[in-house]
């Protein structure tokens, strides 16, 4: 089975990290919940507290793609331009090792 990796890096603007994290930290678990998540992990830089990352697998890119149009990532989605010092990061990775 081929899943689908990705690591999402999104930094704040100063004034609105407070608020930033709020929507991002009730993601998780929505998003855990989904079908086809497999793990959706959310953390903060140890040394810039604006910068958040997640690090996600999903089963398919059907997931992914289906998980992007959640209802739930709405209020996050209509608020990035105003709350994002830069536009979102997304990494996708295939790996190279087994899952452990």
């Amino acid at each position: 089975m081929t899943h689908v990796t990705i690591i999402g890096t999104v930094t704040a603007k100063p004034d609105t990290r407070e608020e930033l994290y709020d929507l991002l930290a009730s993601q998780v678990n929505p998003t855990r919940a989904e079908e086809g998540c497999i793990n959706y992990d959310f953390h903060v830089d140890a040394k810039d507290p604006c910068c958040f990352v997640f690090y996600e697998n999903w089963r398919s890119q059907a997931d992914l793609d289906a998980h992007l149009e959640m209802p739930h990532l709405k209020p996050l989605f209509t608020q990035l331009d105003r709350l994002l010092d830069c536009p979102v990061d997304i990494r996708h990775l295939n790996m190279i090792s087994e899952m452990a």
